[in-house]
């Protein structure tokens, strides 16, 4: 069983930047892989980035590609989203999610995550 606790987010100018961590407590080996995915209110939950833990391999959402970067740090457990050139349209909720046995193709919907975290605010004002 996994515990997600993230830190991060606030309020920040378009253009600016945020970095997201999420720490990670648990088993880590095999196919697990983590995610963000962000709500904004009115809005489904939607996929931002995933990355395998073991290999590497990120994946992201168009609308963050070229802006936002994925990574993990497997000595400390800690998953990270860096976030450049925010915009007014990036603010939301935005949560990490991990998985123990996710394939592939179930890395893009929120629905095939099994752990979550609280959830934290990053606002983009114009």
């Amino acid at each position: 069983q996994s515990q997600l606790e993230e830190s991060g987010g606030g309020l920040v100018q378009a253009g600016g930047s945020l970095r997201l961590s999420c720490a990670t407590s648990g088993r880590t080996s095999g196919s697990f892989a983590m995610g963000w995915f962000r709500q904004a209110p009115g809005r489904e939950r939607e996929f931002v980035a995933a990355i395998r833990w073991s290999g590497g391999s990120v994946f992201y959402a168009d609308s963050v590609k070229g802006r936002f970067t994925i990574s993990r740090d497997k000595a400390k457990s800690t998953m990270y989203l860096q976030m450049n050139s925010l915009k007014p349209e990036d603010t939301a909720v935005y949560y990490c999610a991990a998985d123990p046995s996710i394939i592939q193709s179930s890395l893009f919907s929120h629905r095939n995550y099994r752990y979550w975290g609280q959830g934290t605010q990053v606002t983009v004002s114009s």
